[in-house]
């Protein structure tokens, strides 16, 4: 009989929500709104000029890119997400933003990293997996308290958050990592969302040469390309990137060459450029149109954006997971997000926002308020 490493982490509760609602819609016969997983759903980006830019017979294609990942790519990268500032070999393209999480997890001596109090479950479980203690913080004022966070410490900043949704002003998260990488905390910005709502989008160049500042992102949502699994890290210290890659190339030996080439169009051709501006118009209108229409019908719980608007393509509404479900609304209840506020969570779910207007109204438009004019919030 085999014996077994277990892992120390469980399958996705967010993945295991959409199987049960499939199978509950194949049972019933009746259509379901998904608004439990975090793809932008209102449009595909339409690659229709874009594939005739690629020759899929030549050699960049068919062999092993390189292990950084192709250098005009990176090129791209640094001009477009880091504004030019930051150090071409020092930017590894990544298999996604998650994959990118576990390799800076795997390479730093951390003593403790520090999650947002809500936080995507995936950074609990990865962490688990590298046996890593981690703790919460409940907000940016917390983390500069004088014994709170402490040298060799890690900090992951998600702004906008999953699962909230709420963006903080862009000065004050600068400040804060500029004044946490000057203590010698590792900082993790895990930001994906805010590429969806930003062009021309200056927000990590004051970072990206920080020691302590480590970038991970992902064409998941700024480009609505989840399905190709590709992101990239940056970071100024030169060991840690040399580590990173070391670590890729024994996990898979690079990122897949089709979604490299892909995104490299997306990033460098005018046919990506209008593509880009097309999906994100479309998408970042339909979210401004679904979250006014929660806060019109008091949907939101408002305590969570009161010194950050939603901005996001998550919010929290006043509604419970099977309150939802009872309108075949599949969400994912708040308790999922949190290790210490389960219970009072549990009156809450996360929603993505981002799904066509009309659809996301039909469907809203079916819940009532509780008491006529009396909304619940916390």
């Amino acid at each position: 009989m085999m014996e077994l490493n277990i892992c120390e982490a469980k399958y996705s509760d967010i993945s295991a929500i959409g199987a049960q609602v499939r199978q509950m819609q194949k049972e019933s016969g009746e259509e379901y709104l998904y608004l439990n997983q975090g793809v932008n759903a209102v449009v595909p980006i339409d690659l229709t000029d874009i594939i005739p830019l690629i020759d899929f017979n030549s050699t960049e294609m068919q062999v092993y890119p390189p292990m950084k990942g192709r250098i005009n790519l990176r090129r791209a990268i640094i001009k477009t997400y880091l504004q030019g500032a930051g150090d071409i070999d020092n930017l590894l393209i990544t298999h996604g933003g998650m994959s990118g999480l576990d390799l800076v997890f795997q390479s730093l001596k951390m003593n403790k990293v520090w999650l947002p109090e809500f936080f995507w479950g995936s950074y609990a479980h990865i962490l688990n997996l590298r046996h890593i203690e981690y703790g919460f913080y409940n907000n940016f004022d917390e983390l500069l308290l004088e014994n709170r966070v402490q040298p060799q410490d890690g900090v992951i900043i998600c702004d906008p958050n999953n699962p909230l949704g709420n963006k903080y002003d862009d000065r004050t998260v600068i400040k804060l990592i500029q004044h946490l990488d000057d203590k010698g905390v590792v900082v993790m910005v895990d930001s994906p969302y805010r590429g969806v709502f930003f062009t021309n989008d200056s927000f990590y160049k004051p970072i990206a040469a920080l020691p302590h500042v480590v970038i991970i992102e992902s064409f998941s949502k700024s480009v609505g390309l989840s399905g190709q699994r590709i992101g990239f890290i940056h970071s100024a210290n030169a060991e840690l990137m040399q580590q990173l890659e070391i670590r890729l190339m024994y996990c898979s030996n690079g990122v897949n060459a089709f979604s490299q080439i892909l995104i490299e169009n997306l990033l460098t051709t005018e046919q990506g450029a209008k593509a880009i501006k097309k999906f994100r118009d479309q998408t970042t209108m339909a979210i401004r149109l679904n979250i006014n229409y929660l806060q019109d019908r008091q949907l939101l719980v408002e305590e969570f954006y009161t010194d950050a608007p939603p901005k996001g393509i998550f919010v929290v509404v006043n509604r419970s997971f099977d309150e939802l479900l009872q309108h075949r609304i599949a969400s994912v209840g708040l308790e999922f997000f949190t290790r210490t506020q389960k219970e009072r969570a549990s009156q809450f779910a996360r929603i993505c926002v981002s799904v066509p207007h009309e659809r996301f109204k039909e469907f809203f438009d079916r819940i009532e308020f509780v008491n006529d004019d009396l909304p619940r919030n916390a």
